[in-house]
């Protein structure tokens, strides 16, 4: 049978820092270990199981299995706040942080992985250190390990090049760094889960204990990137020390990102008023605050799309701004990157025009919404997608071809192109050479031709195979082509030209 082996990456978590301690003794070094070259944890492993074995040969004590214990000093309950980073004048908390020279740029590239979300969606801002006298610093040490809260001067935190570089051991890290314990430490967690004492080694006990902890009235998070796996330190094969009740089907202990809960926490901690989304799956939609009734006033809101080693398409799905000359009041602007430094892929839009499809140049598209204390209206709604080759085509004419045409395009590959036509012209494709794999209902390997401009416009034309294909003219002035590959046999793909043709 056929099979779509389409590698999906899946790698998160949360920011690492602080720790006052000097570096841990153990049986074995992070240095000249075998690198593990992945971004993304194991499919079979969470977070917590990750670091749990990178630490077993540590012989110091860390608390919880993480947290570099510094007399009994508890983050979460700091009513002078002096275990927290502070907030700057501006509103946002800049956490100085530097990454160890000892790992590689591909290591360098994992760890800072872990950074936007934090950026993106709360007022933690890690930035690089320049002068600062308290600062994190990130260094393959021995194991995964953090203090908890802030610390005075230089604060360690360790992810060992032998199974810590990870984004979600990052982030988990950097969490404990931020103020948190983990999530079944809670003075209330007897009311959620089941902690099966006889499973647990006497010497691993502690690790279990509830902590005098401030919750935040928040509620109890099973999804958080900072709570325990069913299985933590258990002495028993296939025997849970940890669970959920009174659902035991419910899921912990993963492997991806900071939940929505670990965002909320982080801002309600720190004081954060933010209005940011980080967007990392590869297709999917968003919207102003309150879509279809009013968007709010006095917005300043920012929606980042960051998917590696992928093209970002966006196309909006409705557009109604309050209108104002040269867009001064209310607006959405959109930049090819991930920053508003990025390059502008679209000025101030406003008004009741749909703005048209997008295409960045990299992996992140940053949208920025923007609202006045005046009249408001409904908003917008977007959708995303990820392509690994394509355009947006304005030219006259033009030609485009499959990747490496006319050798064989690669597996797992989409592509797209739209055509845009000036009002009053219609685009006409010519397609001169086609050899796509063949299946009955062209599932596997295939060439749609849309007519309109979006992706989600009728498909007029689908092929795959080598019979040739006769020429396709859109009915308005846009077009869009879309190639799709999968994870197994190839061809050598398709060559076409296009032009615009009056009405």
């Amino acid at each position: 049978m056929k099979m779509d082996h389409k590698l999906v990456l899946a790698t998160l978590a949360l920011l690492l820092s602080v720790s006052h301690g000097k570096p841990l003794k153990g049986d074995h070094s992070g240095k000249g270990q075998r690198e593990r070259r992945s971004p993304g944890i194991p499919e079979d492993k969470d977070v917590f199981s990750i670091i749990l074995e990178a630490n077993k040969g540590i012989k110091e004590h860390l608390m919880e299995g993480d947290i570099v214990v510094s007399n009994s000093r508890n983050a979460m309950n700091c009513p002078d706040n002096s275990c927290f980073w502070p907030k700057a004048s501006d509103g946002f908390v800049y956490v100085p942080y530097t990454i160890s020279s000892e790992y590689s740029a591909e290591e360098k590239d994992i760890i800072s992985s872990a950074f936007p979300a934090f950026d993106v969606e709360t007022c933690i801002k890690f930035k690089q250190r320049t002068t600062e006298k308290d600062y994190i610093n990130i260094s393959p040490q021995n194991g995964c390990w953090s203090n908890v809260g802030k610390y005075k001067g230089v604060q360690q935190v360790s992810l060992s090049k032998g199974g810590c570089v990870y984004k979600a051991t990052a982030q988990h890290e950097l969490i404990h760094a931020l103020g948190f314990y983990h999530e079944q430490s809670r003075p209330d967690r007897d009311s959620y889960v089941r902690i099966n004492w006889q499973y647990i080694p006497a010497d691993q006990v502690s690790n279990f204990y509830k902590q005098d902890i401030n919750t935040l009235g928040m509620p109890y998070d099973y999804t958080s990137i900072m709570h325990y796996g069913r299985d933590a330190f258990s002495n028993t094969t296939g025997k849970f020390t940890i669970v959920p009740i009174p659902d035991e089907t419910v899921e912990i202990g993963q492997r991806i990102a900071m939940s929505p809960r670990d965002i909320q926490k982080i801002n309600k901690l720190y004081g954060c008023n933010v209005c940011n989304t980080l967007l990392e799956e590869t297709n999917g939609s968003f919207a102003s605050q309150n879509y279809p009734n009013s968007y709010q006033s006095n917005s300043d809101c920012l929606f980042q799309v960051n998917h590696p080693n992928s093209k970002v398409l966006l196309e909006f799905d409705a557009f109604a701004l309050q209108s104002s000359v040269g867009c001064v009041s209310d607006y959405i602007k959109v930049y090819d990157g991930s920053t508003k430094s990025s390059p502008v892929l679209l000025d101030r839009s406003c008004g009741n025009v749909v703005p048209p499809p997008l295409l960045a140049s990299g992996s992140a598209v940053l949208l920025q919404f923007v609202s006045d204390s005046s009249i408001t209206a409904t908003g917008f709604k977007a959708s995303y997608s990820t392509v690994q080759c394509g355009g947006i085509l304005t030219a006259v004419s033009g030609t485009l071809t499959s990747p490496n045409y006319p050798l064989e395009y690669p597996v797992n590959t989409d592509c797209i192109w739209i055509i845009n036509a000036p009002k009053g012209y219609k685009v006409s494709l010519t397609i001169s050479s086609f050899d796509v794999e063949y299946s009955e209902d062209c599932s596997y390997d295939y060439l749609n031709l849309r007519d309109g401009p979006k992706t989600t416009s009728p498909v007029q034309q689908t092929h795959c195979g080598s019979e040739p294909i006769p020429s396709f003219t859109s009915s308005g002035n846009a077009a869009v082509v879309q190639f799709h590959s999968d994870g197994s046999d190839v061809g050598t793909g398709f060559s076409a030209k296009y032009k615009f043709v009056a009405v």
